[in-house]
């Protein structure tokens, strides 16, 4: 594997290049003269066996190939610093790496994280976030959420909540619309997600219309997405509560049928049997839960 890699002296000044734009904006970060980077993207050049910067005007610039190439080396980086931190021998910062699905993250997790923040001021929550389609747990983390748990025994578990889903519409659509019944949506577009397969289907089975379909159905590829459209008022979507509290209390969404429901996915929580379980990290497992305790299932109006 060490012969695979590429001189990494080499690699870390061409990161700082192509993301400075230039080798004299590199040198100046670095401390370094403008020919000892030149030397370096040379050798590193020489190694790949191709150029990765080309003479624009009296600069030299990073081609497209090659900054593609230092994206990856800055997330590499990244990973090795944070690793770094995390297993360093002085750990100063106080800090939780968790990971979740964009949806819950943004709607859900981050609107909760003010109030550990009284309880746990000097501890630094980071949150990062994955598509609901990758199964796989990767990154580095110390927390992850899920709406799966893995089989391989890996990992610590417990559920925080169970989605319960309704109808979700901008407060112009159902005022522009005038739905007051199921029935009526039928005349309407509704608005579908790849990563939630089914979701219409399963609502209007629990609302007791299992035959009704739309006038016109738009598709988009994740949640998040859909959600905006919902929120531009395209159409109608199915809404996962309580993941959407916060948008049906600040206005932002309206759910025009919230006694009608149907079941989803429970999110669970996962820490690595191995991982090390610090006082910060049990003070922010103890929070999750009881914030988890504290879930009204039933979605705002």
């Amino acid at each position: 594997m060490r012969q695979k890699l590429p001189p990494l002296n080499a690699l870390r000044i061409f990161e700082v290049a192509a993301r400075a734009g230039s080798y004299s904006a590199a040198a100046k970060e670095l401390n370094l003269t403008h020919g000892a980077v030149s030397r370096q993207i040379a050798i590193l050049e020489e190694w790949l066996g191709q150029p990765l910067f080309f003479r624009d005007g009296q600069s030299m610039a990073a081609s497209p190939h090659a900054r593609a190439l230092a994206r990856e080396i800055t997330a590499a980086f990244d990973h090795i610093a944070d690793a770094a931190e995390r297993y360093g021998k002085s750990r100063h910062l106080k800090v939780i790496r968790v990971s979740a699905s964009a949806t819950v993250a943004m709607r859900w997790l981050i609107p909760q994280l003010p109030s550990f923040a009284e309880r746990c001021p000097d501890v630094d929550v980071r949150v990062s976030t994955v598509m609901s389609t990758e199964a796989a747990l990767r990154g580095s983390f110390d927390m992850a959420i899920r709406r799966e748990v893995p089989s391989s025994g890996q990992y610590q578990t417990w559920p925080l909540f169970r989605e319960s889903n309704t109808v979700i519409a901008s407060p112009a659509l159902i005022l522009r619309s005038g739905v007051k019944t199921v029935e009526q949506l039928s005349n309407e577009t509704w608005l579908t997600s790849e990563t939630r397969p089914g979701d219409w289907e399963a609502w209007v089975k629990a609302a007791g219309c299992p035959t009704l379909r739309a006038n016109r159905t738009l598709r988009f590829d994740h949640f998040f997405v859909t959600l905006q459209a919902v929120s531009d008022a395209l159409g109608f979507g199915i809404g996962p509560f309580p993941t959407l509290e916060a948008d049906c209390a600040s206005g932002r969404l309206q759910t025009p049928f919230p006694e009608l429901r149907s079941l989803g996915s429970t999110y669970y929580a996962l820490i690595s049997h191995d991982a090390d379980k610090p006082i910060h990290m049990r003070a922010f497992i103890d929070w999750l839960q009881s914030v988890s305790a504290d879930i009204e299932t039933s979605p705002g109006s």
